[in-house]
């Protein structure tokens, strides 16, 4: 377990440095102090230290990202919420922020991306399911709706084009009818 945060560590400072073309096996081995069949014995491969590092990272940002949806009066409020707030954090984040950038071996065009990203995204609504159990038979289906829903803000809105405000309209006008 000690290997793999150290792998998982220099892989985000590298990522942090010079973007995900600088987190190869061999930059990553020698930051961390271990060796490449080390890495691969841990992930498998490049891509999956890639996203376990930027998952780890996402994970730790989530209680920044839940902390305005404690007061949430539904779900709808909720939902928005969160995504309002994951915007937020993903512009500050010196790691996350890479994630808008268009460079090769960006995880978020991997292929295996979506994949890796419901299981995460339902460990973060967790909470939401528990705090409103009728949408307990839905949670899947919402997790989807967040994750496509978050990528689009992620990678085609921005705070300096649509205000935190107008995003909450929008957000709650689009999940309103679904959620209640």
């Amino acid at each position: 377990m000690r290997s793999r945060q150290k792998v998982i560590d220099a892989a985000l400072e590298l990522v942090g440095e010079g973007g995900f073309a600088a987190a190869s096996i061999a930059a990553v081995a020698s930051r961390a102090g271990v060796s490449r069949q080390t890495i691969y014995s841990i992930f498998g491969s490049r891509e999956d230290m890639v996203s376990q590092a930027i998952i780890s990272v996402t994970m730790a940002a989530t209680e920044e990202m839940r902390s305005g949806v404690d007061t949430a009066e539904g779900p709808t409020e909720y939902l928005v919420e969160f995504i309002v707030a994951g915007r937020a954090v993903l512009y500050r984040h010196p790691v996350l922020a890479t994630l808008l950038r268009g460079e090769s071996l960006n995880p978020l065009f991997d292929s295996g991306m979506l994949d890796r990203a419901r299981p995460v995204a339902r460990e973060m609504l967790s909470p939401m399911a528990d705090q409103f159990p009728q949408l307990a038979p839905r949670i899947d289906d919402i997790v989807e709706m967040a994750v496509l829903l978050g990528l689009s803000v992620i990678l085609f809105d921005d705070p300096t084009g649509r205000s935190d405000e107008d995003l909450r309209t929008f957000l709650t006008r689009w999940l309103g009818p679904y959620l209640g």
